[in-house]
């Protein structure tokens, strides 16, 4: 039983208004609150306060398709904003609020956004209105115009949306994991076009319900857990990141006590709960509703999915219903996924030949391995290859290269930068084909599904060896006590000779649960690296707990964190380093 997407509808203006006319009183959002208590709005009342919002817009003649900022605590007032816009025809720049707690961490990247943007708008709520105005200035000067929109008066329903399916909808900041974020520019075609593979890829139908706690700001929250609902048709129970990271738990009471049978997180969010998780909270939930469970967003771990379904196997979860994908921002989110309910499928890859040779075959039993999850297949829509990145030569099913795509989703390019968009979204390979989006991520083909390896910027390259610091990272968590996961970074600096040698780095947490010396710490790492990549590293720091810089999705910074490495910039605990 299929859904029933919005008939003729070719923005999400007319998506909304499609649902409010013929759907006025169904749920469309439910919102969780700490204390699990939980608002409901139906399509009219969304359609009633986004129209409201774009009235207020519209009063703004120079705000005429020139980029809003949506500065809202995660909630309903943000659905009313971000719909607003659609009305109004401007594109929303969606964004994290600035952080009164830790100013000097949030603050520089909302600014370059801002500055990017070019926004003189912000819509925002009248209770942190007050710390944004503090918070804000432009790079011109000029400071920001706010727009509380829980104070704007109700519309009488006549506005007519000012938009169409080329009309920039989202300029969509990419996460930051490895540069200085950049808007991508995203139409209401994009937007539509990766919500109807989406619908298809998950399987999709009238009696699925969503239940997510992921950041509504960007690609997995925003269009997997707000659009991708609305264009379907199907409710959707949304909590806000924060209460998940104080209580991770409660992302699966909620998906429990509302009967969402889609859901999904980051490799991050199964390891927090699998650390968290009592056996008296498994015991009161019931997940045999859930059909499909996606990871994605960072390198999905074949243990982690194993080790989640086993322990929450008493719930009723069945290992079938994760779903390994793979996406990004450019491509507005999804690119490729699995069969739902078909679980997962792993290789054991020969570690030699694919770290000096990017050669992936099957290993041996007795032959050193990493085991690599399938991220699926592209759409009927998609066409994906794998590319050498210095000659573009396609290269064939086993070689590991780059990861271009071309489809309807893919973005027209960066906001204001011409020729950044030229070289990532208009390559083509060395016979002339394109063009393509150059996603910046490794990855190979092996019985045409698609394998994940790394981030080219991120690679390290030792003695002519390529090393994925996601690896390193893997085997240090689990292999040394004293330092969180998902909490470090492995990278590369130049060893100071001027021969351009590469030495390895590490930088993590501590666990402040754990009292043992940092001295024993250091040592584990030391060992654990040497014994299992063969490399001894040439510096290992540990930091305080939440010092590692990390992107509004969760993702570690290994850039930023080598930048502040190289500059002394954090509080250290302990360091060592290699003589000479």
């Amino acid at each position: 039983m299929t859904t029933s997407h919005a008939q003729g509808a070719t923005t999400f203006a007319e998506a909304l208004q499609e649902r409010a006319s013929k759907s006025p009183d169904a749920v469309a959002f439910r919102f969780v609150a700490d204390d699990e208590s939980a608002e409901v709005i139906t399509y009219a009342e969304l359609d009633a306060r986004a129209r409201a919002v774009a009235a207020g817009l519209i009063e703004r003649a120079d705000t005429r398709r020139v980029p809003v900022l949506l500065l809202f605590v995660p909630g309903l007032d943000y659905l009313a904003g971000l719909f607003g816009c659609f009305y109004a025809g401007v594109p929303a720049v969606p964004a994290f609020p600035p952080d009164p707690g830790r100013l000097s961490r949030t603050l520089p990247r909302l600014q370059a956004i801002v500055d990017d943007a070019g926004s003189d708008v912000v819509l925002t709520t009248s209770d942190i209105k007050p710390l944004i105005q503090q918070s804000l200035q432009s790079s011109s000067g000029r400071a920001p115009h706010l727009l509380a929109v829980d104070l704007l008066p109700s519309e009488d329903g006549g506005l007519v949306p000012r938009c169409d399916h080329r009309t920039p909808a989202l300029l969509q900041y990419t996460s930051g994991s490895t540069s200085l974020p950049r808007g991508v520019v995203l139409s209401h075609e994009h937007l539509m076009s990766n919500c109807h593979d989406i619908v298809r890829g998950f399987g999709i139908h009238r009696g699925s319900s969503g239940g997510l706690w992921l950041p509504p700001y960007h690609d997995m929250g925003l269009i997997g857990g707000i659009l991708t609902p609305l264009f379907s048709g199907i409710p959707e129970t949304l909590m806000s990141p924060m209460t998940f990271l104080r209580r991770p738990l409660s992302w699966l009471r909620m998906v429990s006590r509302y009967g969402s049978t889609i859901t999904g997180g980051p490799n991050f969010a199964y390891e927090l709960c699998l650390r968290r998780a009592t056996e008296e909270e498994i015991e009161g939930l019931d997940l045999s509703g859930i059909e499909l469970t996606f990871t994605g967003a960072e390198p999905v771990r074949a243990d982690t999915m194993a080790r989640f379904a086993e322990r929450f196997a008493p719930t009723g979860l069945r290992a079938k219903s994760f779903y390994p994908c793979y996406g990004l921002a450019e491509a507005t989110l999804f690119v490729t996924g699995g069969t739902p309910l078909d679980g997962w499928r792993s290789k054991r890859i020969a570690s030699e030949p694919l770290g000096t040779e990017g050669v992936a075959r099957p290993a041996s039993p007795a032959e050193p391995s990493k085991t690599l999850v399938s991220c699926g297949r592209p759409g009927p829509d998609t066409r994906l290859l794998i590319v050498d990145p210095d000659t573009r030569e396609p290269l064939m099913s086993g070689r590991v290269g780059e990861i271009w795509v071309d489809s309807p989703s893919v973005a027209e390019g960066y906001w204001q930068r011409p020729g950044e968009s030229a070289m990532t979204f208009g390559e083509k390979t060395a016979s002339g084909s394109g063009p393509y989006l150059r996603t910046g991520d490794l990855g190979f083909l092996m019985d045409d599904e698609l394998f994940v390896a790394g981030r080219i910027k991120d690679l390290i390259v030792i003695n002519g060896r390529n090393y994925h610091p996601m690896d390193i990272e893997q085997v240090c968590e689990e292999s040394v006590a004293g330092i969180r996961r998902n909490c470090g970074a492995a990278f590369s600096v130049e060893d100071g000779t001027g021969t351009e040698t590469e030495r390895l780095v590490l930088v993590y947490e501590t666990d402040p649960r754990d009292d043992r010396p940092y001295e024993e710490i250091i040592e584990g790492i030391r060992r654990t690296v040497s014994l299992h990549f063969s490399i001894p590293p040439h510096a290992v720091l540990l930091i305080p707990p939440r010092a590692i810089h990390k992107t509004s999705s969760g993702k570690v910074q290994r850039w930023l964190t080598r930048r502040s490495y190289l500059a002394r910039e954090f509080d250290e605990l302990a360091r060592w380093e290699a003589a000479g």
